[in-house]
């Protein structure tokens, strides 16, 4: 069966809105800071926001094999850029490629410019394997969008990790080289 994004964006709503995440996490007691801003698409237009703590932002890339068997989503400091072909030695993948916006609509009922690892509460089947660069964890807070690329939200890395496991999903840490 073939799918548009259209198709899939407006089906039944099951999934997590911005105002949906910001109750779960007042709900269960995280600290975390929360700014609106103009829809962003990339690091570069979140840099021209002037946004605060612009330094914690992560980079989100949602990634599938090339049999589009098992999906990806990385998390890493926005000053890095994933090799694709080291990547899938390092997690134990087929060949990685970019999952296509049918595939993220679908897995986690987000748009392009708005993957965040708080897209993994959409992920009904828990079938997407959360793959997070260590130096997010050595950082105090982590920049992710709360599903929505028109606002961003700084919260601590374990809370994010807590979320992330009291879901389901699978976590895996890795090291990911700086770019250059």
């Amino acid at each position: 069966m073939s799918y548009n994004v259209a198709e899939v964006l407006f089906k039944e709503e099951k999934t997590m809105n911005k105002q949906q995440i910001y109750y779960m996490l007042d709900h269960n007691g995280y600290n975390y800071f929360s700014v609106d801003h103009p829809a962003v698409f990339t690091i570069e237009e979140m840099e021209n926001c002037n946004l605060p703590y612009m330094e914690y932002v992560a980079k989100n890339l949602f990634l599938r094999d090339d049999k589009k068997e098992h999906y990806y989503l990385v998390v890493m400091t926005h000053d890095k850029s994933a090799d694709l072909k080291k990547l899938k030695d390092v997690i134990g993948s087929r060949k990685l490629s970019f999952a296509s916006e049918v595939d993220l609509a679908i897995k986690l009922d987000l748009i392009k410019g708005s993957v965040t690892p708080l897209g993994i509460l959409n992920d009904e089947d828990r079938s997407v394997e959360v793959i997070i660069d260590n130096d997010i964890m050595n950082n105090e807070k982590v920049g992710v969008h709360p599903n929505t690329n028109e606002a961003s939200v700084w919260l601590s890395p374990m809370d994010m990790v807590k979320i992330i496991e009291d879901h389901g999903n699978k976590i895996k840490f890795i090291d990911i080289p700086k770019a250059g």
